[in-house]
């Protein structure tokens, strides 16, 4: 066990929910564990027990991706986790394939609303329509021009135009809006809507203080950091400055929280999981200035000083994105300039 991990307690331990199947984490909240086709290989989803305009049943929270797999899993869920209750709503944390995927489907299967900020519902809309970061070639282009010249790696993103929309083939075309601050009554309890930026448009979170619980979506996860990336569509993005500011939004909340995270297990130790993400963040600009400063680097530079393992395509992509991101805090707090080569690529230097 590493040191950091050492700060987080695991309430129930190595306990991990069958496919299928789900474990109480707390009354009325229940675990569920979907498989992902990639090297994070599942997601985490929940169900929260609730009550509707009198009528008994549950909230899904996130929904995994649209293949039979998951599918098969929910049906699994439908015919021996849910008491023979309804689904009365689900609420997705924000637009990325594995969380809003199935969503369609699930809001078909169940007549019942899509809850999302408007944000993410617009993101996922346009997505599942036409490529947006994810592969294709803009894409493609966008990475070039941060010095990806790999040229296997290249046709890889140009061949993935049909990738978002592939997890992802319809949103539902109506929704519920959540805002930051917003309180959801789920089950006679109440939950707060808790906006965070840099992984997503508007991810929402959700906090129940008096069940001590947080939804953390893909904002605070243990043992892995949340993917913060430039893309295409806002080529000039500074997501890494929003994210930091969001973790204060959490740092707040009671010591005792019972984090629900989207990928890994509930863990305790909230506070000292967004310090741990502060410090892993300062020491990779650390890592990035100490670079540039020998040298104007571009993001495909940085890969091997910000990732020491072998990455595939899928990861490429994410760290590609990452990379960007930790040169752009630097650009626009003023600690690195840019300028494009005769090739067209940004290098990054010392101002």
């Amino acid at each position: 066990m590493n040191p950091s991990e050492r700060e987080l307690h695991y309430p129930r331990a190595d306990a991990l929910p069958a496919v299928g199947a789900t474990l109480e984490v707390a009354p009325g909240v229940r675990w569920l564990r979907m498989a992902l086709p990639f090297a994070l290989d599942h997601i985490n989803l929940w169900l929260l027990r609730d009550r509707q305009d009198g009528v008994e049943g549950w909230t899904i929270v996130d929904c995994g991706i649209a293949n039979d797999a998951t599918r098969a899993a929910w049906q699994q869920v439908f015919a021996n986790e849910l008491g023979g209750l309804p689904v009365l709503r689900v609420i997705v944390t924000h637009m990325h394939p594995d969380h809003i995927g199935l969503a369609h489907w699930l809001t078909e299967q169940w007549s019942c609303r899509l809850w999302i900020s408007a944000t993410d519902f617009n993101a996922a809309r346009m997505a599942s329509q036409a490529t947006t970061g994810f592969g294709g070639e803009r894409a493609a282009a966008f990475f070039a021009s941060h010095g990806l010249t790999d040229p296997e790696a290249m046709a890889k993103v140009r061949a993935r135009s049909n990738y978002y929309a592939g997890m992802v083939p319809q949103v539902p075309w109506q929704y519920r809006r959540l805002m930051d601050g917003m309180t959801l009554d789920i089950g006679g309890h109440a939950w707060r809507c808790i906006a965070g930026y840099g992984h997503a448009p508007e991810h929402i979170a959700l906090h129940a203080p008096a069940l001590k619980l947080l939804i953390s979506g893909d904002m605070v996860l243990p043992r892995i950091s949340t993917n913060v990336s430039v893309y295409d569509l806002e080529p000039e993005s500074d997501p890494l400055a929003l994210f930091l500011v969001s973790l204060g939004r959490y740092e707040g909340l009671p010591a005792d929280t019972l984090v629900l995270p989207s990928h890994g297990k509930p863990f305790t130790g909230l506070r000292a999981r967004t310090r741990q993400l502060r410090q892993h963040h300062d020491d990779r600009l650390g890592e990035v200035m100490a670079a540039c400063a020998e040298r104007p680097c571009h993001a495909a530079d940085l890969l091997p000083v910000l990732f020491k393992r072998q990455l595939d395509l899928h990861q490429t992509t994410f760290a590609m994105g990452e990379s960007i991101a930790h040169l752009h805090a630097l650009w626009h707090a003023g600690k690195l300039v840019r300028h494009a080569d005769a090739d067209g690529v940004w290098r990054f230097g010392k101002v």
